[in-house]
This record gives structure tokens, sequence and C-alpha cells, in this order.
């Protein structure tokens, strides 16, 4: 009998340095991740959905100035400074801390649910390095028709991100890394093209580009298996990034702790 790993959870709860976040300053808080949604601060509605997942052993929540959680989260939940450079260096430095597997999400995620994990890490094929959770166009528009989300179009699927990213191996440190050095160049589009290479991101914008040509990017790139894993729920999209994910956040969260028995 295989025993399955002892996962630690990464939640980035983290800023960047600069203005104020506007969904931080429309809820009258400090911090974005201390925003309430159904009467919970969001960060802490994230640990409590992966309090849930029993392959979890470990929570660790990283964000500039850890004191601002201060008797805000349980005490066997470790919280760690986030580094300045972005979120790709504080999942870095996570992973050589901590290693893999290694789940990483956000304090933002207000609405995630165990089963949405636990569906991410059982479902992800065994050779897989890194596996990202996504929902498709047609799952958000099926269960929050009234959301706007960003979309990704490949050949083959459209679909946003959930902020759910499983690190299964170390080999998914590259991507990590390569994900820094995008982070790094975000405002020189010419240094991600060479990154990335510049067919490979022709092919995106022309929406000619399918996900076993994305996956053998990357594996050229890092060596490392990605698998974009579709969950089933849409829900599973929504984050908290502007003042109209608060509202849309507000209306959904009793539905779903109605729905998932919390």
């Amino acid at each position: 009998m295989t025993v399955a790993p002892a996962i630690t959870a990464l939640v980035l709860a983290g800023t960047r340095p600069g203005k104020p976040d506007p969904v931080a300053v429309a809820g009258g808080v400090s911090h974005k991740a201390l925003l309430p949604i159904d009467g919970v601060p969001m960060v802490v509605r994230v640990v409590n959905a992966l309090q849930a997942v029993p392959a979890i052993t470990r929570i660790v929540v990283c964000l500039e100035d850890p004191t601002i959680l201060d008797g805000i989260l349980p005490p066997e939940v470790q919280v760690v400074p986030s580094r300045a450079e972005g979120p790709s260096a504080s999942v870095l430095d996570s992973l050589a801390r901590f290693g893999t597997p290694l789940l990483v999400t956000t304090a933002d995620n207000a609405l995630l649910q165990p089963e949405w994990v636990e569906e991410l890490l059982h479902k992800s094929a065994s050779q897989t390095d890194i596996a990202v959770g996504v929902a498709t166009q047609a799952s958000i528009q099926q269960s929050v028709p009234q959301t706007k989300r960003t979309y990704i179009r490949l050949t083959d699927m459209v679909f946003s991100g959930c902020n759910l990213f499983y690190f299964k191996t170390s080999v998914s440190a590259r991507v990590a890394d390569l994900w820094r050095s995008v982070e790094k160049n975000r405002k020189h589009p010419l240094r991600v093209a060479w990154t990335l290479g510049l067919g490979i991101l022709l092919r995106a914008v022309m929406g000619r580009l399918s996900t076993q040509a994305l996956y053998a990017r990357i594996y050229a790139l890092t060596s490392a298996r990605a698998e974009l894993l579709p969950l089933s729920d849409g829900r599973a999209a929504v984050d908290v990034d502007k003042e109209a994910d608060i509202i849309l956040a507000q209306k959904l969260a009793p539905a779903l702790k109605l729905e998932y028995g919390h």
C-alpha cells in the first residue's frame, strides 16, 4: 500500500508595494486578506477550507508583515514574511524550505472549498509535475453566469484560472523559476517573448495554441510535465480582485456553506 505524501499548503496573502489595494480600500480594511466575506476574513475562510483537507498537514500564510495576522489565524498556522519581488519568489522560498508536494493558493480565493482542492490533488495525472486548477468558460457560465472573468483561449480549451497550483515534484520548482522570470519582466514584453519564445506567444495571441503545445513548451523550458486540470465547479474561478467580486462573493458564500455542509 502506497502512503500518500503529506502536503504543505501555502497561502499568498501579501500585497505589492505602492498604491493601496482597491479591494482593501473598498472594504475598509488595511489588507485585502482581512476583508470579511459572509462575516469571515478571506484569509481565514481559505485556511478553514485547507484545514478540512486530510492530505494537507501544514498550512503556511505569507505576507509582507506577519504581525498583521496576529490573533486572527489558528495557532498551528505558520505565518512567514513574503518576498518583495512578488508571489513567484515567495513560492520559490517555500519550495526550498518545505519541499514538495506544495499546494499554493491565494488569500483572495475566498470561496475555496475542500472539495475543489481534493479534486485537484486526486485527479491530476500520476506523471504530472505541476497541476493547475482551472475552470472552463462553459462551467463558469453555467455556475456563475453573472460574473466577468478573464479567459485564456487555447484551441481546445477556454478557461479561467482558479488560483490553485499543485507543485507535485521537485522538478516543478523550475516552473516557479520561469514564473519569476516572467514576473520580473512583466513590464518588458520583449524580454517575456525572449524567455517564453516568440513563436509560442504569437500562437497564443492568434488563438492557435493548444494545451499540448503549451505543455511541450513548458517541458522544453523546465523539464516539468504540466497539466491544466478543469475543476467541475465553475465557482472555483471566482476570486476577489475587484469591487464587483466582493458583491458576488458575498452572494455566493452562504449557498456554498450550505451546499458543502461547512
